[in-house]
């Protein structure tokens, strides 16, 4: 069988959730991001889930913290990955938003590991989010781009059609 891990990125609000959804009705996929344990961390201080700027915000600063202190992020992903490998999965999206560290699970997979950069949607127009996890996406060289700038149904089969190349 035929696997694939891409890390997504995108800034917030491009719809890397909504196609990663749409994926999963035509791919048996997992879908991880690397600010997740991070946000387990960040309700242990008071965040309220929210994903307005301002959390944005605190959660790209206690991502770097953990980066700093351990690796914590690229130590996890890398847990799922190996779970990934081990399953009957075929497409781990794994989210990660800062160059540095998607260069480094990249090379933590061998250089098996894919990278898509979603570009698209109205608040990404906007331009400065005021952290430097979504400010700085574009600045990492992806092996693909996907513009989500259709509507829901041409996007799906734009997504799955693109899906379907990486994994051949």
């Amino acid at each position: 069988m035929k696997k694939v891990a891409i890390v997504i990125n995108g800034a917030g609000g491009v719809g890397k959730d909504t196609l990663c959804d749409l994926a999963a009705e035509h791919f048996a996929v997992m879908n991880i991001s690397t600010i997740t344990p991070i946000k387990d961390i960040a309700r242990q201080c008071g965040w309220d889930g929210r994903k307005d700027d301002r959390s944005r915000r605190f959660l790209s600063d206690l991502k770097r913290l953990c980066v700093d202190y351990n690796d914590f992020p690229t130590v996890w992903a890398m847990e799922k990955y190996r779970e990934f490998l081990a399953s009957e999965l075929e497409i781990l999206f794994v989210h990660i938003r800062e160059a540095g560290e998607i260069r480094k699970f990249v090379d933590a997979t061998g250089g098996e590991a894919k990278t898509l950069l979603i570009r698209g949607g109205d608040r990404m127009k906007k331009g400065n989010y005021g952290n430097v996890s979504d400010d700085e996406v574009e600045n990492y060289s992806y092996d693909y781009y996907f513009t989500n700038d259709k509507t829901l149904a041409e996007a799906e089969a734009d997504f799955v059609s693109l899906l379907s190349d990486v994994l051949k």
